[in-house]
Formats: structure tokens, C-alpha cells, sequence
């Protein structure tokens, strides 16, 4: 029992390395606010994510030291991973100890890279490397670095068993730090994971994956789910090795890690640091094949040169969200399921997506479209974004689309009004059974169904208006904006694509 509160402190405290600590303390913000300060005085942090970074391990080093403390009163044979002299309270908390250039040094030569490479066995050891992986002292003054070690040795750490409110800040702090990056990636609205993995519905004893995990929003949802069906220990022995993921960027790639643990998996070793396309396609074999994909790929970005070259020829593009499409059909099992988040120009788009989406009602029974309405991604961008659903092994007959919309009185969402998950009661009912071909829904206001030879007829075009809605005019400048500069892109690439082999035929 003992072994296990240690455990969970201990992903608790790991999470402290990313999570701000105001956020859980408010009686002492202020204090927290003074420490800002002074580190703002110091030449070698440069803004708000290095400072963050900056206390994140010095505030789990500080709460690690005070938990290990307290196991040593409670277990007569208590032994830290840690070396005595790497321990917060052999060199941190005498207010008159080690400074200036020698803390420095410390910092810099002794501490970050023995954690980094720390030795010995067993989880708790995996989870502080992985913790102090990335980890970096951006002070440069030593003195001033001192003094923030003794404003948080100031700091009565309490830490709370309820792992509830460390889960609600944790999703708080994604929401406010996550930012669109150059690859196309956003954070996703926790209402839209939670709908596509309650739609997919992974079931105990299947296999989940979300190749391009971010911060791992897919992958606990999913936890979630299942974590409902779980009966037994095995079941939940089960659910600890069910998933997998792959996240191509490192600090996502930490957090992703820090969630999954923040949500009771015990070592999250199945998350890699990877670029999911940068393997060639043919590499993946069919033991690898899962049942389960939810994912929301990035889009409205490029992958690097040659990534391209890693798929059938008919397919290649350096268009993210489209290369992803095509390795969920690849490395789906027969009967897989997938839910996903598209951009609305793989739903319109010609040449390659053309042969993208032939591919895909070919082998794959596209049943349902869920047309999210503007704003969805905002502040991030205004692409307008759709629910795609699928299982792989037979061809699709047609496709149902259900247009989701705005709640009354809202004409676009926003960072502080987020689409809810309340707002998908509509579709939950409307949804049936796929088992039985969904032959309970009915075309209604916001419903209406395709058949693969309208489809096909339309040079297999999905993005397809709601008949019951036709549109009166051209569209909102926020989609049709980048709509147009993606096809600028389009146009550039193959002009460029066009040039070379011109250059190369007059070459011969």
C-alpha cells in the first residue's frame, strides 16, 4: 500500500514539472510572482517558457525531497534513487549555501546531468530521467538563483491526494499554453477526443493507437473509456499496455508522457519520440496492425523533403494530413475502427487526395462526416475541420453527414468559449448502430446521406453542403482565406515538381 501512495505521489509530482505551480496554490501566488521577478532580473531566461521550465524542476526536485522525507519516517528501509549529494536538501536548503558561480556549477555539471542519466532500476528511476530528459538551468546569475531557491524553500508543500483537481488544472494549463506550430498541429478541444473516442467505442482487450498524439488528449479519453468497461485488476493490468503512441516533437512528446501518468498508467513506455511518417509504408507489417485509431493529425502544414518518397507513388504529397490518411488505412486491422479530424480541403481536394479518397471509400466503409462549424480551432486557426469515421474492409455504399451546429446564440467559438461536449447530445442520439448498418438514423435538418455513386459521380468530391441548408453565398473570408493560400502552396509545389523534370529532360 505504501509503495503504491509513493507511486502515485510520485506521478503527481512528476506532472509538477510541467504544470505551473501558481495554478495549485493560490495562497501563495504572490510568492510565486515575487520568484518571476526575480528571475526576470537574470540575463539567461528569456520569457515565460523558459521560466516555466526553469522552476518546473527545480519545484519537483523541492517536493520529491519533502515526500522522500516523509517515506523515510514511514519505511525503515527506504532507499532514494537519488545520490545523497543530488538531493534537494543536501545542497538547496541552507539559505546561506552553496551560491553565485559555484551553484552555478553545480547546476550546470553536476546535478541536470547526473539526473539525466541516472542510475539504477525500476520505474521510479524511469520516470525522473524522463522528467529531467529535457531539462536545462537558463540562469545565469547565480545569486539571483539562489534566492529563488529560498523563496521555495519558503513554500509549505502539501500535496493533495485528488487526483481529480490535479487532472482539471493539467487540462487548464494545455488549454492556455498550447499554440499552433509550424507543422499545422493545435491543441483539441477536449470535446471533440472525448465524442470520436466515445463514437469508435474501443472495447477491452482491443489494440489503440494515435500516430501523431501531441499531448496525449486521444490516448486518455480512450483510457477513459475503458476504464469504464474494467472490471478486474486484469482488466486494468490490460488497459496499461493497450495503447500506444507516437509524437513527433519532444516537448509535446513530455507531456504527452506526464498525462498518461497524471491518469494512472504506470510507465508510459509505449508513447515513442518519433515521426510516424518518416518510416516507409511497406515497413509496416501486419502484426502491427491495430483495431483502434482516434487521432487528430496535423494539417495545413508540409512535411520535410523525401517524406514523401515513403509511400506509393499515387499517393505522395507533403501534405501532412493526407499522408496520415493513408497510413491509417495501411496499418488498420480488418473490422478496424478510426475516428479522426480532417481539414475541409482533403474533403474537396483533386489529384492526389483524389486518389487519397478513392482509396479510401474503396477499402474502407466511410460511414459517417461530421461537419464541425467554424471557430472550432480558434485562436489557432480558421480552417474549417471535419469528423471523419471509418472501418476498414468493405467498400463503402454511402455516406451519412450530419452538419453540427453553433449552440443558440453563439456565432463562432472562441479560447474562453470552447465547443462543449453537452453540444453532441444531438448526434449521440441520432448515432444508432453500426452492427446493423445504422438503419435507425433518418435524414433530418442537420442529417443527410450520399450514395457512392453521387460520390463518384463528383470525381469522388466529399465536401458536400447540407441540402437542407444550401448556402446563400461564397463563404466567410476566415475559411475561404486560408483555403486560398493552401492552394497557392498547391500550385507553387507542383510548378516547382513541373520545372524539375523539365530541367532534367533537357539535361539527357
Amino acid at each position: 500500500m505504501r509503495d503504491e501512495t509513493f507511486r502515485s505521489t510520485l506521478r503527481l509530482l512528476f506532472s509538477l514539472f510541467i504544470i505551473h505551480p501558481f495554478l495549485f496554490m493560490p495562497n501563495v501566488s504572490n510568492l510565486i510572482k515575487t520568484i518571476q521577478d526575480i528571475m526576470r532580473k537574470d540575463a539567461g531566461v528569456d520569457g515565460d517558457a523558459q521560466r516555466l521550465a526553469q522552476l518546473g524542476w527545480m519545484f519537483f526536485l523541492k517536493i520529491f525531497d519533502d515526500r522522500e522525507q516523509e517515506m523515510e519516517l514511514l519505511r525503515d528501509n527506504y532507499k532514494s534513487p537519488l545520490p545523497k549529494e543530488l538531493r534537494w536538501s543536501n545542497w538547496a536548503t541552507d539559505e546561506e549555501g552553496i551560491t553565485g558561480d559555484a551553484l552555478l556549477a553545480f547546476a550546470n555539471n553536476d546535478l541536470l546531468p547526473k539526473l539525466k542519466v541516472l542510475s539504477g532500476s525500476g520505474d521510479i528511476v524511469t520516470l525522473i530521467k524522463a522528467a529531467f530528459d529535457g531539462a536545462n538551468n537558463y540562469m545565469k546569475n547565480g545569486t539571483l538563483m539562489r534566492q529563488v531557491i529560498n523563496k521555495i524553500n519558503g513554500i509549505d508543500f502539501n500535496a493533495s491526494d485528488d487526483r481529480h483537481m490535479f487532472g482539471d488544472i493539467y487540462e487548464k494549463l494545455l488549454k492556455d499554453l498550447q499554440s499552433a506550430g509550424n507543422a499545422g498541429e493545435f491543441y483539441t478541444p477536449r470535446a471533440v477526443t472525448q465524442f470520436i473516442v466515445e463514437q469508435v467505442n474501443p472495447r477491452l482487450g482491443e489494440s489503440v493507437l494515435d500516430p501523431a498524439c501531441g499531448t496525449g488528449g486521444f490516448l486518455v479519453c480512450a483510457i477513459e473509456h475503458l476504464r469504464k468497461q474494467a472490471k478486474t485488476e486484469a482488466h486494468e493490468r490490460t488497459i496499461q499496455d493497450c495503447f500506444a503512441g507516437i509524437e513527433k516533437k519532444h516537448l509535446p512528446h513530455v507531456l504527452c508522457m506526464t498525462n498518461l501518468l497524471l491518469h494512472g498508467i504506470d510507465v508510459p513506455s509505449n508513447v515513442r519520440h518519433d515521426n510516424t511518417l518518416a518510416r516507409p509504408l511497406r515497413d509496416w507489417c501486419p502484426k502491427e496492425r491495430v483495431d483502434v485509431i482516434v487521432t487528430n493529425p496535423p494539417f495545413g502544414g508540409m512535411e520535410e523533403d523525401g517524406i514523401e518518397s515513403n509511400y506509393p507513388a499515387e499517393f505522395r504529397t507533403r501534405e501532412t494530413a493526407d499522408l496520415f490518411l493513408v497510413l491509417l488505412m495501411k496499418i488498420l486491422k480488418p473490422g478496424g475502427r478510426a475516428g479522426l479530424v480532417l481539414p475541409d480541403g482533403t474533403l474537396f481536394g483533386e489529384g492526389v487526395k483524389t486518389r487519397i479518397k478513392e482509396a479510401l471509400l474503396t477499402e474502407c466503409n466511410l460511414h459517417t462526416i461530421v461537419r464541425l462549424p467554424n471557430g472550432v480551432f480558434n485562436p489557432y486557426t480558421g480552417i474549417r475541420t471535419n469528423l471523419l469515421f471509418f472501418t476498414k474492409g468493405a467498400p463503402t455504399t454511402h455516406v451519412w453527414y450530419y452538419e453540427h451546429p453553433y449552440p443558440p446564440g453563439v456565432k463562432s467559438y472562441n479560447k474562453g468559449k470552447p465547443i462543449r461536449i453537452e453540444e453532441f447530445e444531438a448526434e449521440r442520439a441520432w448515432w444508432g448502430e453500426e452492427k446493423d448498418g445504422f438503419k435507425s438514423r433518418v435524414e433530418n435538418e442537420q442529417a443527410w446521406r450520399v450514395s457512392i455513386d453521387q460520390i463518384k459521380a463528383g470525381n469522388f468530391n466529399l465536401d458536400l453542403k447540407n441540402p437542407h441548408n444550401p448556402d446563400t453565398g461564397p463563404g466567410d473570408v476566415d475559411h475561404l482565406l486560408p483555403e486560398y493560400e493552401k492552394l497557392l502552396a498547391q500550385i507553387a509545389e507542383t510548378r516547382g515538381q513541373l520545372k524539375a523534370q523539365l530541367m532534367e529532360a533537357l539535361t539527357k
